[in-house]
């Protein structure tokens, strides 16, 4: 038995091939499955098995995709009522690939028909060795249980009882395979480690230390960050079956005419990746700033409406495929094409354009106490509560899609986040709705930190 780790970053992903002599399974697989068809063959062995532990929230599985081009059974629970060809099992199903021995263990919490995969290598001995656990058990941490709306605190409990009547009865030596690391969104607070082992978290994670089930329940749902939007989207598309990549429309390169022609149509918005202080320096008005080299597929998926077909504009055309890919990702599958030449070309061909004031933080100590100023924290209400600027109102950056309303257009607005990422993206919805005085807080709290020497 070998397991081959993948972990795909931002959106914090691992899956994994489970390998025996001659074939394999694919577990908890990410969309582009490219890799695991690459891996197979190099290796010799014959894909026979996909497995899912559940419905995924946060990103668009390939299972579908990588069945149809390698023959392949897609395993997933009964109950999620999957819509299309696929092995529906439950508590008690086992199976066998060559010598291992799969166990089905119903594992709900985190979602309601949550299943986790324990494997027994028949060959070398008769106890488990592996948990393949999605996103119930992570390192450090557990699934958050609080996605689906009126039942976190049912869900919690039952959370509950798949740790420590599920789990926690394999033994410690039994590795731990999670569905994602530190960083995603589908936990709390998760440790930095890929894999783990039962009796490693047994004693060291934090969720587990907390025996009594209320005091558990509360610690499960309280101060959660927020949910995305498309975490609701991606379940269904997942439990429908999502177009193979193959199928999507090609990238169109697209000179400035065609760009200006398409964006004049009601139902495409322009998404522009470049760097925060490019797209500061100069873009196209109404553009949302997503910059690639941040949490791209997550905020995408959180505020881009998904019904409207993107326009790109990256630096080059290798950045503009890489971020339609990240969108692919989290089921964002109209992107019609991208800024031939970028924005160089959008200027040279005479056509509109913006731009966001950037304020160094010695600039702002000149002008913090002008009442016509208000200062937008654009960061998630745990991290302005650890430490934020004095006077800082706290809108986290995707929530100011409807919370402008309560700002005043009159006034001017500084955003600043923990980088400049977010507070762009802010900035880019605020001049979306009709907000014409916004300004960038350059170097953000790194930056403000800096010059106060803290």
């Amino acid at each position: 038995m070998r397991v081959k780790h993948y972990y795909i970053e931002k959106i914090a992903h691992s899956s994994y091939i489970v390998a025996g002599d001659k074939s394999c399974a694919v577990v908890d697989p990410s969309r582009d499955v490219d890799l695991y068809i690459r891996e197979s063959e190099s290796l010799g062995l014959k894909i026979t098995h996909i497995l899912e532990t559940h419905l995924h929230a946060d990103f668009i599985s390939g299972h579908l995709e990588l069945a149809k081009r390698t023959g392949a059974d897609i395993y997933m629970p009964a109950s999620a009522k999957a819509e299309f060809d696929h092995v529906g099992i439950a508590e008690g199903t086992e199976f066998y690939l060559e010598d291992m021995k799969f166990q089905v263990l119903e594992t709900p919490g985190h979602t309601p028909e949550h299943i986790s995969y324990v494997v027994t290598d028949t060959a070398t001995s008769d106890e488990p060795v592996a948990a393949f656990v999605g996103d119930t058990l992570f390192v450090g941490d557990a699934g958050r249980p609080d996605l689906f709306p009126n039942r976190a605190d049912e869900l919690a409990r039952k959370l509950y009882n798949s740790l420590f009547e599920k789990l926690m009865k394999l033994p410690d030596f039994c590795e731990v395979y999670p569905a994602h690391g530190a960083g995603s969104l589908c936990g709390k607070a998760m440790g930095a480690k890929y894999t783990t082992t039962i009796g490693y978290e047994r004693k060291y994670n934090p969720v587990l230390q907390e025996k009594d089930v209320d005091k558990f329940i509360k610690m499960l749902t309280e101060d959660m960050p927020g949910a995305p939007d498309h975490f609701s989207r991606g379940s269904k598309l997942n439990a429908m079956g999502p177009k193979s990549l193959s199928e999507l429309a090609p990238l169109q390169r697209m000179d400035p005419k065609e760009f200006s022609e398409a964006m004049a149509r009601e139902d495409t918005i322009v998404v522009d990746v470049r760097g925060y202080f490019a797209f500061g320096g100069l873009h196209i008005p109404d553009s949302y700033c997503l910059d690639h080299t941040g949490n791209l597929p997550t905020f995408a998926g959180w505020v881009l409406p998904p019904d409207k077909n993107i326009l790109l504009v990256a630096e080059t055309p290798d950045i503009a495929k890489e971020a339609a890919l990240w969108l692919y990702r989290v089921g964002l599958d109209n992107v019609m094409g991208f800024l031939e030449g970028g924005m160089h070309a959008w200027a040279a061909s005479g056509s509109p354009v913006s731009k966001v004031e950037q304020i160094s933080p010695k600039e702002y100590e000149t002008f913090k106490d002008d009442p016509n100023l208000v200062l937008v924290d654009a960061r998630d209400r745990l991290a302005y509560e650890e430490k934020h600027i004095d006077g800082a109102i706290n809108i986290p950056a995707p929530d100011l899609r409807t919370r402008h309303q309560e700002l005043s257009k009159d006034k001017a607005t500084l955003v600043i986040c923990n980088s400049g990422v977010r507070s762009s993206l802010g900035i880019s919805i605020l001049k979306q709705n009709g907000f014409d005085k916004v300004l960038n807080f350059a170097g953000s709290m790194k930056g403000y930190q800096a010059y106060h020497g803290k």
